[in-house]
């Protein structure tokens, strides 16, 4: 699993095994959600109408808010497909 990796070692304190199965359930969601956004990316570059570039913005506002991008990466991917659908549309 991304960043959290598989490994014999077992935790032996209860607080630390509820730690681990948090940890990987919480890297399953945002592996999860890391894709949606880049899928969405995808959309709106392949298309670049308002709608999708909206939907794009959007998912990538709410993996910044969420912490699964950095909020600087979700702003230089919205201002480039901002300036890709200005540069289409003329």
């Amino acid at each position: 699993m991304v960043g959290i990796p598989e490994s014999n070692v077992v935790p032996k304190i209860k607080s630390a095994k509820k730690q681990l199965r948090q940890a990987r359930a919480h890297a399953k969601v945002n592996r999860a959600q890391r894709s949606a956004i880049k899928t969405a990316v995808k959309k709106a570059r392949a298309n670049p109408s308002p709608e999708s570039v909206r939907a794009a913005a959007r998912a990538l506002d709410r993996g910044a808010r969420k912490g699964q991008i950095h909020p600087n990466a979700a702003a230089r991917r919205k201002s480039r497909l901002a300036r890709l659908l200005a540069k289409q549309q003329g």
